[in-house]
Parts: structure tokens; C-alpha cells; sequence
């Protein structure tokens, strides 16, 4: 049976946050951040996923980063 967690450490505890980054060129050079992200973390060992938030849901994220 596949074990469910992190895979990384194994936990179990994890969280979750938005984060907005710049792009490259002219949006960079304005600090225009218009990209968003959902990082899905582990609270014990630190590991992050992102996930593009445009294209995601953050409770399904999180069940899949816990699986």
C-alpha cells in the first residue's frame, strides 16, 4: 500500500499559501507581479510545490500534495 504524505519526510502536516512573483522583461523592470501561485508546504521538513493558481483549487491541491 503507497503511504500518503510528504515526500520527502513522510508528515503529514501541511499548509498552504498565495504568493505573486514578476515576470521577465518590462513587467520585471515595473515589479508588476501578475504571476500568482498557490505553494503547498510541508510544516516539518519545509518542502514546496507551486501550483499555477489560475489552474487550481487550493483544498485539491492540498489533497494531492497529501494524497
Amino acid at each position: 500500500m503507497k503511504q500518503k504524505g510528504c515526500i520527502k519526510c513522510g508528515s503529514r502536516d501541511a499548509d498552504k499559501k498565495e504568493v505573486a512573483m514578476t515576470g521577465t522583461g518590462l513587467s520585471k523592470m515595473l515589479d508588476v507581479q501578475n504571476n500568482q501561485f498557490l505553494v503547498v508546504y510541508c510544516k516539518n521538513c519545509g518542502y514546496s510545490e507551486f501550483y499555477n493558481k489560475r489552474s487550481s483549487k487550493g483544498s485539491n491541491i492540498l489533497d494531492l500534495f497529501l494524497g
